[in-house]
């Protein structure tokens, strides 16, 4: 006889409050969205913070967080749940949508268009006034309490015809779009994250600006927020600044020699 287990979801709360410098009305936003039973989109490059803030969230809410980070392999039963057989007996393990729902938990399917589409439709039912689960393997449609917080995230800038996420999906989604903090905001950030002084943290910001001023001439991307403090860490812990811009940003960026060296160049010229 087939019996369920659940996986305890006490090791998903965020206990600690993050660090997070708000860069619009998004906290407000997410909350009113929340109070409302309404899913979330959230949009932007790579390394603006979209995790962070939904960690943040978390914490503010006091509500627990799971978080799958999608790919290309991932399916319906790797979200719902699926059958195991544990010391002899055949057990229904439940998927981290299924325990998000299930506790009540905020749900963060991150690049959620590196997911097969199909296994994104799974996800539709939640995303209307039904706000339901159906898990077909255990012919149960499994009602989401009020607590309970369905978010997604993108990067608009890997879109492709074959990544791209559906017009089906997404107009059932509240969409909060996010963009690199200005400088001020960035500064503060890497001060805070990194320890570094303010003189050398100026110089980073300032490095970061003139990279993404490359992207469409060289680079897809420009350096992320998350680049500049990874960048701030190796120089706080005594890697020298040319060589810590060079290792945690320009090979981070690209491959191609002749942009490494540009990207170089730019760093020289300011550190």
């Amino acid at each position: 006889m087939p019996v369920e287990e659940t996986i305890k979801t006490s090791q998903h709360f965020v206990e600690k409050e993050p660090y997070y410098e708000a860069i619009g009305d998004e906290v407000d936003v997410f909350s009113a969205a929340y109070n409302n039973h309404l899913p979330i989109l959230l949009k932007g490059p790579t390394g603006c913070g979209k995790t962070r803030f939904i960690e943040y969230m978390a914490w503010k809410l006091q509500r627990p967080m799971v978080t799958v980070a999608c790919h290309d392999d991932l399916t319906a039963s790797d979200l719902i749940g699926r059958y195991l057989v544990k010391g002899g007996q055949t057990v229904w393990v439940d998927g981290p949508l299924t325990d998000a729902v299930r506790n009540g938990s905020i749900c963060y399917l991150d690049e959620v268009v590196e997911a097969r589409k199909d296994t994104s439709v799974v996800i539709h039912p939640l995303c209307d006034d039904r706000r339901i689960l159906p898990i077909e393997k255990l012919g149960e449609l499994m009602q989401a309490p009020p607590e309970f917080c369905l978010a997604i995230s993108y990067n608009p800038g890997y879109q492709s015809v074959l990544k791209d996420l559906k017009q089906s999906t997404r107009q059932r989604f509240v969409a909060v779009e996010f963009t690199y903090p200005d400088s001020d905001t960035e500064l503060k950030i890497i001060l805070q994250e990194s320890q570094v002084d303010k003189k050398l943290g100026e110089k980073i910001v300032k490095f970061g600006r003139m990279t993404r001023n490359l992207k469409g001439s060289g680079l897809d991307e420009g350096a992320s927020t998350r680049l500049l403090v990874n960048a701030g860490k190796l120089i706080q812990d005594g890697i020298k600044p040319v060589v810590a811009t060079d290792t945690a940003i320009a090979h981070a960026l690209t491959d191609d020699p002749d942009m490494l060296q540009a990207v170089h160049e730019l760093s020289r010229s300011i550190f």
